[in-house]
C-alpha cells in the first residue's frame, strides 16, 4: 500500500468517524453518566499521553531526564494559575537548562 493510498484511507475513516457521531441520537448521548464520562475522558488521555512522552524511553524503560523537569516546572506554574504561554516558555528553558547542565 502506498503512502498516498494509506492517508485518503484515514481520511475516509476519518470522515466516517465523524459522520457517526452526528448520526448518534441525541437521547444516547444526553444522560448523566455519559456527560461524566465525555468531560473526563480528555483529562484521562492527555495525563497518560503525558506520562508515556515524558517518562518512556525506546524500549519501554522507565527514563529521568530532562522532560520530567520541564513537567514539574509546567505543573507548578499551571497550578499557581500562570498563563500558558508562560508555562511552556518555562518548561522549554527547564529542560534546556537540565540538558546543559549535562543531567538529561
Amino acid at each position: 500500500m502506498s503512502l498516498t493510498v494509506a492517508v485518503l484511507l484515514a481520511c475516509v475513516l476519518c470522515f466516517g468517524t465523524k459522520i457517526i457521531g452526528y448520526l448518534v441520537p441525541g437521547s444516547i448521548v444526553d444522560g448523566e453518566r455519559v456527560s461524566r464520562i465525555t468531560t473526563l475522558l480528555p483529562v484521562a488521555l492527555l495525563a497518560g499521553l503525558i506520562a508515556v512522552q515524558t517518562f518512556g524511553g525506546d524500549e519501554g524503560e522507565l527514563v529521568l531526564d530532562a522532560r520530567v523537569a520541564a513537567l514539574a516546572v509546567a505543573a507548578l506554574l499551571l497550578w499557581r494559575r500562570a498563563n500558558f504561554l508562560v508555562v511552556v516558555i518555562a518548561g522549554a528553558a527547564a529542560a534546556a537548562l537540565v540538558r546543559l547542565a549535562g543531567l538529561g
